[in-house]
């Protein structure tokens, strides 16, 4: 009931984590130091798992042949977002190296379904605009990790001055972890269809082993020198291909148990970080955090759409409705271990601080501005948002918690 109360309201589930997790910091409920034990390993497993997900969900003949938006706003709208988050990071953070300040705009171009679930999920929206934005939102954390990957690998080599080993561990981690994920994935695909289709396993048992894999990956990667969450990520699109849609949990524990553990994520996060991070909270920090949000984003994705038949109210729309949440936090989690710890540090004050006033500012606009662009696409009558969706891209049933 308070869940179907909230959908109604500007109110989010992320809104609500994040202030209940501030609360509890503040009255000291929980030790700051057992939330931030609790932090590392629930992030770890969310990103783990909720990156396999996403990219299990992606058909990716589909997304190649019929899904012009988001495929425009993944290969031109991430990289421009990086630049122009770049260029305004130089001018904020003008003593930053340029890698730092790269590797800063890569962690703040990524976008967050569950932040953007109240706008995906409002049927006010048209299904092609609210399936393009699942798709990228689903897809750009994965694709965004290797450049932060780079950029983190670059950053520790500028400021440490350490020419022998960053290009070797770079390579290692962006070519090995891939390459696990998808020997994994591909195997573990095969192995689930040839079960089901000789009735040696049910739905349970088919989300037991989907999890398993995504372990899996993220360990054997580790192992040999990759990186865990990008063999994630790939062990999820090499399992997708292959399954086709024929594993229902896929779909069902994103929008149940996954949404628990990404609230989980948020809850600890506003526990750990968030008071610490808003005592960090500087004017230019705060400047840059306003540009990234109304211009940065915008900017992108309006310039990865021209010459597209999406309308200069579909370009605001998917330019406004890119929250930065889970993974723009967790990224920057990952990078402080591998920079100088006082560079890590700020750099995860910006990522923490653009996660709760993205969830503020998203969450108060998601509806109003959901029910706006309803009504304005109704009345531009048969246009291309309101084309219908016969492909089998993932399909845009989340609920509201």
């Amino acid at each position: 009931m308070t869940g179907k109360r909230l959908a109604s309201t500007i109110v989010t589930a992320p809104m609500v984590f994040l202030a209940l997790g501030a609360v509890i910091a503040v009255t000291g409920l929980v030790p700051h130091d057992s939330a931030e034990v609790l932090l590392h390993p629930v992030s770890e497993i969310a990103l783990v798992i909720l990156l396999f997900l996403d990219a299990a969900q992606t058909d990716l003949p589909a997304l190649r042949m019929r899904r012009v938006w988001p495929a425009r706003m993944l290969l031109f709208g991430l990289p421009l977002a990086i630049v122009f988050g770049a260029l305004a990071g130089w001018l904020f953070l003008p003593e930053w190296p340029l890698a730092a300040v790269l590797l800063l705009a890569a962690i703040m171009a990524p976008t967050d379904a569950a932040l953007g679930q109240a706008v995906v999920s409002n049927t006010d929206v048209p299904i092609r605009p609210r399936r393009a934005l699942v798709v990228e939102s689903g897809l750009n954390d994965g694709l965004a990790l290797p450049i932060i990957l780079f950029f983190a690998s670059l950053t520790a080599q500028t400021m440490t001055q350490n020419n022998d080993n960053w290009i070797a561990f770079a390579s290692k981690q962006l070519v090995l972890g891939p390459l696990a994920g998808v020997a994994l994935g591909w195997m573990g695909g095969r192995v689930l269809i040839y079960a089901k289709d000789h009735a040696l396993t049910s739905e349970a048992f088919e989300g037991i082993a989907a999890l398993a894999l995504a372990g899996a990956s993220y360990l054997l990667a580790t192992q040999i020198g990759g990186n865990g969450f990008l063999a994630a990520f790939s062990a999820g699109l090499a399992f997708g291909a292959v399954v086709q849609g024929r594993c229902k949990f896929i779909y069902e524990f994103v929008e149940g148990d996954g949404q628990l553990l990404a609230w989980s994520a948020f809850l600890l996060l506003a526990i750990a970080l968030v008071p610490d991070a808003i005592t960090h909270l500087t004017l230019p920090m705060f400047g840059l955090i306003m540009i990234s949000l109304f211009i940065v984003r915008p900017l992108a994705i309006w310039l990865s759409l021209l010459g597209t038949d999406a309308s200069f109210l579909t370009r605001l729309f998917f330019g406004w409705f890119g929250p930065r949440g889970l993974a723009t936090a967790l990224f920057a989690l990952l990078v402080v271990e591998l920079i100088p710890h006082e560079l890590g540090v700020q750099i995860l004050h910006i990522a923490v601080n653009t996660v709760w006033i993205s969830a503020l500012l998203h969450g108060v606009t998601a509806a109003p501005g959901a029910k706006w662009s309803g009504r304005k696409v109704a009345h531009m009558g048969s246009c291309p948002e309101t084309q219908p969706i016969e492909d089998r891209v993932r399909p845009v049933t989340m609920h509201k918690i």
